[in-house]
């Protein structure tokens, strides 16, 4: 199994030390189980991002966005590691995260939309009816998660990040970086547009990934780590959302 989400492992399943299925049957993981877990961290990303909106908002001259975005950012990214390294913490460190990403999402959004109108609920919309339509391409077996296709979305999804890295890189080295990431000409739309379409092709790598957790029985605690994973791809997939968007409007 293969997954470009780096929440979601071929190991993830395996008992570290041994390499064996771990978890006892009265005690394993469930696709309801998951469902549930991923309904609880969105709720929770959505509840807490509604404080910066808000703030944001309410006083949009004086209210500095920088100690969300850092807080939410960073705080959601030392968390994420922790849990991709401790697995079994999942149930506590999953909950916040999705706090701390609601922080830097609620932030966000609020600057997107103060210079672009309407444009967080087109990508809201997008992002969960993407959601559902891969979700339902791949129930009914039209989208196959075949080793040829995963490898092809963890190679474009790596590739992406390499890009993303080098560009953070090359401006905090006082360069101008890699232009086209962020300019609206159509070079950089057709960019976004790829970066949205490996975001959402990685949803199917990890519908079946957790399908697979559940056929091969993980332990409970991996009903909070699917989710973990899934919320993941899905901030990423907004985000590029938005990024798209911002390019179309300044067009």
């Amino acid at each position: 199994m293969r997954s470009g989400n780096p929440a979601l492992k071929p190991s993830t399943f395996l008992d570290l030390g041994t390499g064996a299925l771990v978890g006892s049957p009265d005690r394993t993981m469930t696709l309801n189980g998951t469902v549930h877990r991923t309904a609880i961290l969105l709720i929770l990303l959505a509840g807490a991002a509604i404080w910066p909106w808000t703030r944001f908002f309410a006083n949009p001259e004086t209210m500095n966005p920088l100690p969300f975005l850092v807080a939410g950012g960073l705080g959601g990214f030392i968390v994420a590691m922790v849990t991709i390294f401790k697995k079994s913490w999942a149930p506590y460190t999953a909950p916040v995260y999705a706090v701390l990403e609601g922080l830097f999402i609620g932030t966000i959004s609020a600057v997107f939309e103060a210079r672009y109108p309407g444009i967080v609920i087109q990508a809201v919309g997008l992002t969960f009816g993407t959601l559902a339509a891969l979700l339902m391409a791949y129930r009914s077996g039209l989208i196959r998660a075949t080793e040829n296709f995963k490898l092809g979305i963890v190679a474009a999804t790596g590739a992406i990040a390499l890009l993303y890295l080098v560009n953070i890189v090359a401006r905090l080295l006082g360069f101008s970086g890699l232009g086209f990431i962020h300019e609206s000409g159509t070079i950089g739309i057709l960019f976004s547009l790829f970066v949205v379409g490996i975001a959402a092709l990685n949803l199917v790598l990890d519908f079946d990934f957790i399908e697979q957790g559940v056929e091969q029985r993980a332990p409970k605690y991996m009903e909070w780590y699917g989710a973990f994973g899934l919320l993941v791809t899905l901030v990423w997939l907004y985000l590029e959302m938005l990024r798209l968007l911002s390019k179309l409007s300044r067009r």
